[in-house]
């Protein structure tokens, strides 16, 4: 199946990283790709075999979507790979670099939304978690 990669470089430490990345209480802040969106409810059993559901949906309330999967590997501060419901696999590497981390995803395309969509709209979301770490 054809994949699309995102990335961003994150200064923070592998740590903060991890725990932003992961915590519910984190992820609510920064998982929506453009700002009339939220993500009101997260939910994240971070271990193989279990999953997560994170609420996505319009800040007006006229649209949404839960956003499940089940984690297939998890490597603390280091890597994430889950299947989402769909079947579909996402995989994320966090590297360490100087002065921060490299965050990479790769995820493997729908066929509702362009590839141009996808791409932007995962960016976004990467974005958003490099905004949210830098002002907390």
């Amino acid at each position: 199946m054809e994949t699309i990669t995102v990335e961003t470089k994150v200064n923070s430490s592998i740590d903060t990283v991890w725990e932003y990345w992961t915590k519910p209480e984190h992820i609510v802040n920064w998982n929506f790709a453009i700002p009339e969106w939220h993500c009101p409810k997260a939910e994240n059993n971070l271990e193989v075999g279990k999953s997560f559901s994170y609420r996505m949906e319009a800040k007006d309330g006229s649209m949404g979507f839960d956003y499940k999967g089940t984690y297939t590997k998890i490597e603390p501060n280091s890597a994430i790979a889950y299947a989402l419901e769909d079947g579909r696999k996402v995989n994320i590497n966090f590297k360490e670099i100087d002065n921060g981390v490299t965050i990479i995803e790769t995820f493997e395309i729908e066929d509702t939304n362009t590839l141009e969509q996808q791409q932007q709209g995962w960016q976004a979301i990467l974005d958003n978690f490099k905004t949210y770490i830098k002002n907390n």
